[in-house]
């Protein structure tokens, strides 16, 4: 899909063509792993790189790279040096060189390994990717969420509000549409009301019909509510993000979460897999003396989530072209960890449980699926 004219009408019809595939039994979880060996065609998998796996995202038929690019930036400030704007305040982000050129690197090194999704989850993000896209979104996919004008704030759970909303996010970003609108719910979904989770389907069904979105769903940490919502809603609700790290287990109950979306064939994607970070014991500096045992941690943590088919993708942050590099060189590995490998995550995972944060303990109730 190209910048150089997609248009609105063209993402309608295409979205036309996604619902008839899936109708005539599309609907199987189906993977073209690194190399090829079925021989698969490959001539429609956006940026095909044969040294990357690609996983089916659902009902959306496309076929996504089994790594992909989360949207946040933690510690980097380890790899990009702060700098003094105009209203005197010292930050990292946009207006800062060093921060365009490394979110820039870290996109050209995606495209080149052959990941072709990054999550963009708040307004920040959604500007600093689609600078660094800027001439290339033919190469990657574009997932959105302003999270801040979103469902998170009480002012913005109205048809109306959400919409202009989307259009202002849009203007202000540069762009006529997105791949992917996951709109952000408050952490425990169920807290919205009937009424405003009414309101929110009836926005998604807008920016798809408008071709503002071809694709849509929810971030939420809610199980229960995922579910009921996903059974609720399966034509709105294509793709969810949720909590995902490699202390989580699937659990193969039928009436469960893991079950409902491999019924309903939903895309799914995992955020933080590293559990914010806690599975390492160095700071993401180059020059850590924990770098490559962190590095290794990082690729047995891939390794070990790219075990359940049902996972579309993990999408890990990365801040630098090395992390890009050892995300695609886990997917080439051998995916089964032996008996050693698995029993040095399981301790790095309980030391990443021990560590985590006050803000970030709700990641234990993720341990089951």
């Amino acid at each position: 899909m190209s910048e150089t004219r997609v248009t609105r009408r063209e993402f309608v019809r295409d979205g036309a063509l996604t619902t008839a595939a899936t109708a005539v039994g599309l609907t199987a979880t189906y993977t073209v792993h690194a190399a090829n060996p079925t021989k698969a065609d490959t001539s429609k998998i956006l940026n095909y790189n044969p040294d990357m796996e690609y996983r089916r995202c659902g009902k959306t038929n496309l076929m996504i790279s089994a790594v992909c690019m989360g949207g946040h930036w933690k510690r980097i400030d380890k790899v990009v040096s702060q700098s003094r704007q105009a209203d005197g305040k010292v930050r990292i982000g946009l207006g800062n060189p060093d921060f365009e050129k490394n979110r820039h690197d870290v996109v050209s090194r995606c495209i080149e390994r052959g990941i072709n999704y990054v999550d963009a989850c708040v307004s920040a993000e959604v500007m600093a990717y689609s600078k660094a896209l800027k001439g290339r979104r033919d190469k990657m996919y574009l997932g959105y969420s302003w999270y801040e004008a979103e469902m998170r704030n009480g002012g913005c759970r109205k048809f109306e509000k959400l919409k202009e909303s989307f259009d202002h996010g849009l203007k202000q970003a540069g762009l006529d549409h997105v791949d992917l609108w996951r709109v952000t719910c408050l952490e425990q979904s169920s807290r919205h009301s009937a009424a405003e989770i009414d309101e929110l389907i009836k926005t998604l069904e807008w920016v798809k019909k408008t071709g503002r979105a071809r694709f849509t769903g929810i971030s939420s940490h809610d199980r229960p509510h995922i579910k009921k919502l996903i059974e609720t809603y399966p034509h709105q609700l294509e793709v969810i993000c949720t909590p995902y790290t490699a202390k989580t287990k699937v659990v193969t109950d039928e009436n469960g979460l893991w079950a409902a979306m491999k019924k309903l064939d939903v895309g799914w994607f995992g955020i933080k897999p590293f559990a914010s970070n806690s599975l390492f014991k160095g700071d993401s500096s180059p020059d850590s003396p924990y770098a490559e045992e962190d590095s290794r941690m990082a690729r047995l943590a891939l390794r070990s989530i790219l075990c359940n088919q049902a996972i579309t993708a993990p999408i890990p942050g990365l801040i630098t072209p090395q992390q890009v590099d050892n995300a695609a060189l886990a997917v080439r590995q051998r995916r089964e960890l032996d008996v050693h490998e698995q029993a040095e995550l399981d301790r790095a995972m309980e030391r990443a449980w021990a560590n985590l944060p006050s803000h970030y303990q709700w990641l234990k109730e993720w341990e089951y699926v």
